[in-house]
């Protein structure tokens, strides 16, 4: 199965789906306008992953910020990584927060409410640069 890589852009967040190497995450910012553009290809490759998943697999979230539009596609490949483990693939939800933002971590914890995984929830300290 050949991988995807996107590279952030301003309203765009990187995206690696990696079976080979094991690498699965979303980071940075989503704010796109056209959500199915660029989420429709990552939920149609997770549809089609399902007997390829033969070891644990660590989906990261590492989100600054995603708009509403962009929330509805996220909880959307959640419960795709729902659908995987109900199917036997082992898979664990890594969500990273900054201790500052309060609402990334409910946000994060209301989709693990949604959906039946393990989340694993990463704090982490922004550090912002003095001039």
């Amino acid at each position: 199965m050949e991988r995807i890589k996107i590279e952030a852009t301003d309203v765009s967040p990187e995206v690696i789906l990696d079976l080979e190497n094991n690498q699965f995450s979303i980071r940075g910012k989503s704010v796109v306008t056209e959500v199915d553009t660029f989420y429709a290809p990552l939920i149609d490759w997770l549809e089609n992953v399902q007997e390829k998943m033969d070891k644990r697999v660590d989906f990261v979230f590492d989100l600054e910020y995603f708009n509403i539009f962009s929330s509805k596609r996220i909880l959307f490949i959640l419960y795709k990584l729902s659908d995987l483990k109900k199917n036997g693939a082992d898979i664990n939800v890594v969500w990273h927060f900054s201790m500052e933002d309060d609402d990334m971590k409910e946000v994060g914890e209301d989709f693990a409410c949604m959906v039946n995984l393990p989340f694993e929830f990463v704090s982490s300290t922004l550090y912002h640069e003095v001039s």
